[in-house]
C-alpha cells in the first residue's frame, strides 16, 4: 500500500486536528484515508524524515540532474479542509507521474479554515506557522545535507502557501545557527499566487532570503484567475497578485514567469465542481501543467526551452506540447552523477 507524508501544524484537540495553528506533527497515511488523525503521527521525526528521503532515492528519476532523488514539498493555500490536501496532493502526484516525474511528494498542511470570511485570520496564521516549517521542516533538510545527503528538495506552494514559503526563508534568516549552514533548495513553484507582485523585485527584503537559497523560481501566472481578483480588490487593487499579472519588472534572474492564459482561455472546466474555485486551482487536474513543472522540478532543460512553453513577445506561455522524442537517451542521470563525482 502506498502512504502520502504530511508534516501538519493543526492543533490536535479532542482526538482530531483542526483549523488552529499547534506543534508540528509528522504523519504516514495511508492512501485510501481521507483524512488523518492521531494513529497516523509517527512519533520520530528523523525516521519519517529518512523514510521520506529513501523513497525518494530509491525511485530516482533518469531525467533529472540531481545526483540521487528529488522530494516535493506541497504547500496548500486558504480554504483547505485536511481532505482537500490530501486530494490535491494525490492529483499532483498522480500527474507528474503520468508526465515521467519520479519522486517524492511530502505536503506541510498548515491550518487554515473553510471560509473565505477568515482569509485574512488565515495569514496571521500561515506567519506563525512559516516558523514551524522552518525549525521542523527546514531544520531536518539542513541536518540531512550537512550529513552529505544529495537528495534534491523542491517546494510547489499554491495560493497564501506562496506567502507561507516567502515567510519561512525570512525566519530562516533571523535563526543564527540556521542562517550559518550551506541549506539550499532546488526549485521553487507558484500558482495562483496570493501575494504582491511588488514583494518579488530584487531590492525587496521580503523576498532577497528566499532567492538566496533556491536555484530557481517558477510563477504561473493567469489573468483570469476571479480568487486573486478578490484579493487585489480588497487592497483596493494597491497591490496586484503574482498570480494574476506575473513576476513584476526588476524581478530577480533566478525568476521566471510563466502566463497561462492562453493555455486556460481553452480549458473547459469539470462538469462537477469539487467546490473550490476552478479559475484559481485548474492547475491540480491538469496534465499540461504537470509536462512543464515535472520538466522543471527535473533542471535538465532550460527554463526558455522547455517545450511546453513558447515565447511571445518576450514573454513564456504555456503551451501543451510532448517532451522532446529521445530525450530517455540523452544519459541525464549519469552526466549528472559524474558532474557531481568530480566537484566532490
Amino acid at each position: 500500500m502506498h502512504y502520502d507524508y504530511v508534516m501538519t501544524a493543526r492543533k490536535l484537540t479532542a482526538g482530531s486536528f483542526g483549523s488552529d495553528p499547534g506543534p508540528v506533527r509528522y504523519l504516514k497515511v495511508a492512501a485510501d484515508q481521507f483524512g488523518y488523525g492521531p494513529k497516523d503521527v509517527i512519533g520520530s521525526p528523523g525516521e519519517w524524515m529518512r523514510e521520506v528521503q529513501g523513497l525518494a532515492d530509491g525511485d530516482q528519476n533518469p531525467l533529472s540532474i540531481s545526483p540521487k532523488g528529488d522530494v516535493l514539498i506541497f504547500v496548500h493555500g486558504y480554504n483547505n479542509t485536511i481532505e482537500a490536501v490530501l486530494t490535491r496532493m494525490r492529483r499532483l502526484r498522480n500527474n507528474l507521474r503520468a508526465e515521467g516525474w519520479r519522486g517524492e511528494i511530502i505536503s506541510f498542511d498548515w491550518p487554515s479554515a473553510n471560509q473565505v470570511l477568515n482569509y485574512l485570520e488565515d495569514r496571521a496564521d500561515g506567519a506563525e506557522v512559516a516558523l514551524s516549517l522552518v525549525t521542523k521542516g527546514i531544520t531536518l533538510l539542513s541536518e540531512g545535507q550537512k550529513a552529505g545527503c544529495k537528495t534534491n528538495i523542491h517546494v510547489l506552494a499554491h495560493s497564501a502557501g506562496a506567502y507561507v514559503t516567502m515567510e519561512a526563508f525570512v525566519q530562516a534568516e533571523k535563526k543564527g545557527e540556521l542562517f550559518k549552514r550551506d541549506w539550499r533548495v532546488g526549485q521553487v513553484a507558484f500558482i495562483g499566487a496570493d501575494v504582491s507582485a511588488g514583494s518579488l523585485t530584487e531590492t525587496s527584503d521580503w523576498s532577497n532570503p528566499m532567492f538566496r537559497r533556491i536555484m530557481r523560481l517558477t510563477n504561473y501566472s493567469s489573468p483570469y484567475d476571479a480568487a486573486l481578483a478578490v484579493s487585489n480588490a480588497k487592497r483596493l487593487g494597491t497591490a496586484p497578485r503574482t498570480g494574476r499579472v506575473g513576476l513584476p519588472d526588476g524581478a530577480s534572474s533566478k525568476g521566471v514567469n510563466v502566463n497561462c492564459s492562453d493555455y486556460f482561455s481553452g480549458l473547459k472546466p469539470p462538469a462537477v465542481s469539487d467546490g473550490s474555485s476552478w479559475t484559481h486551482s485548474w492547475h491540480f487536474g491538469d496534465r499540461v501543467f504537470a509536462r512543464d513543472q515535472a520538466m522543471t522540478l527535473e533542471g535538465a532543460i532550460d527554463r526558455r526551452a522547455l517545450p511546453t512553453r513558447k515565447l511571445i513577445n518576450g514573454e513564456l506561455y504555456l503551451q501543451d506540447k510532448p517532451r522532446p522524442a529521445f530525450q530517455s537517451e540523452w544519459d541525464i542521470k549519469q552526466t549528472a552523477q559524474y558532474a557531481d563525482a568530480r566537484t566532490s
